[in-house]
């Protein structure tokens, strides 16, 4: 499981940093791509990686603002082209569909997939697999803007070789059998019950996206004891009565609620342009001072959870 950062500026694009996009690569686990807002460009920057538009299935979109959308339609009408047959399902807030539907009938676009919208306007589970929970949680900004939380289920432990050998089962289909069922019955009359030769289930991970906000300690109790936190840091610490004006979040800030959620690793995106180059490093060093544990994103960063 790992995560690829598109676009990691806020508003509007600069030379360094393209705006809001990032992909949840779940190819090992389910073989799908999940895209985080889209952001102008955002196909552009897909160029720029081996990541392949057509394995794109789900698109969250935290909010209305123009520097996390921009980019859907062209996404969307691109995949056509690019051997996209499967369905996209859009998950946004009132109106996302209005917008990208609206774009897609206007410029006479012709996708060559079904596409589904989930337009939300409350809290909670969003979505559920036989391999993960979405939770959504509205956050404070000046249009509804959404944070998300992807909560991977427990997986099966690893199988005791060793017990099966000593059981006098050999190496072959039949492993993969007796991890897939509960119970497996062998051709002699053996019950094989999975749980006595597994080792103990694998947690799993969490991952947490924000979208743009004014920080709330209540948000704690989402983000508590996720794996990484991504979360916006338009605004260092010296300019803290800018960010509140326009209903975004500070470097310190996103680090303190880090801190009180737990959290293993705090990755900072949506930075202004005016910090540029070595000015960058500021904003992460304010973090730092508060949660050691933190990093900050760049264009095509790809973060791998372990």
């Amino acid at each position: 499981m790992e995560m690829t950062f598109l676009g990691t500026g806020a508003g509007m694009p600069s030379k360094e940093r393209n705006v809001s996009a990032l992909i949840l690569n779940l190819l090992h686990e389910i073989n799908e791509l999940w895209l985080f807002d889209c952001g102008e460009a955002t196909q552009h920057q897909i160029l720029r990686t081996t990541l392949k538009p057509r394995k794109i299935t789900k698109i969250f979109i935290t909010h209305l603002h123009g520097d996390h959308i921009f980019g859907l339609p062209g996404l969307l009408s691109s995949r056509s082209f690019l051997d996209g047959e499967d369905p996209v399902t859009i998950y946004g807030p009132v109106g996302i569909k209005k917008y990208v539907m609206t774009s897609l009938e206007l410029s006479k676009t012709h996708l060559t997939y079904p596409l589904y919208f989930v337009e939300l306007d409350d809290e909670g589970l969003i979505f559920e697999n036989e391999r993960f929970l979405i939770h959504n949680i509205k956050l404070k900004h000046n249009v509804l803007s959404y944070g998300y939380r992807i909560t991977e289920k427990d997986q099966l432990g690893e199988l005791q070789v060793e017990k099966l050998l000593k059981l006098g089962i050999r190496p072959g289909p039949i492993f993969r059998t007796i991890k897939e069922n509960e119970q497996t019955v062998l051709e002699d009359g053996t019950v094989i019950s999975r749980k006595d030769v597994t080792g103990p289930p694998k947690k799993g991970k969490k991952i947490t996206i924000f979208g743009d906000t004014r920080y709330d300690k209540r948000f704690s109790n989402f983000v508590k004891h996720s794996d990484v936190l991504i979360h916006e840091a338009t605004f260092s610490d010296e300019h803290k009565n800018l960010a509140k004006q326009y209903y975004h979040a500070t470097s310190k800030e996103a680090a303190m609620l880090a801190k009180a959620g737990s959290v293993k690793k705090l990755i900072l995106t949506h930075i202004s342009s005016r910090y540029q180059q070595e000015v960058k490093q500021t904003l992460l060093k304010e973090a730092q001072s508060i949660f050691k544990h933190t990093k900050i994103a760049y264009d095509l960063y790809t973060f791998k959870l372990k």
